[in-house]
């Protein structure tokens, strides 16, 4: 792989479960207008950190991958 898992199990179940519902809450409840369609975009992106366990902010920002 490219790149180091810096993304604990429970912090991508987490990253998953609020990803899966910014992009729902974005495209239901704001019914798709310029602020759901953000909301939804930054969901997507929450989302694919937590499936792959890679974040790259928190890779600039230096944190170190999970032990154990």
């Amino acid at each position: 792989m490219w790149y180091r898992k810096n993304v604990g199990g429970r912090e991508r179940a987490a990253r998953l479960i609020g990803g899966g519902l910014m992009l729902i809450c974005g495209v239901v409840a704001l019914h798709a207008s310029p602020l759901g369609l953000l909301l939804s975009g930054v969901g997507v992106a929450t989302l694919a950190t937590g499936v792959f366990g890679y974040c790259p902010a928190c890779a600039v920002a230096g944190r170190e991958p999970p032990r154990g």
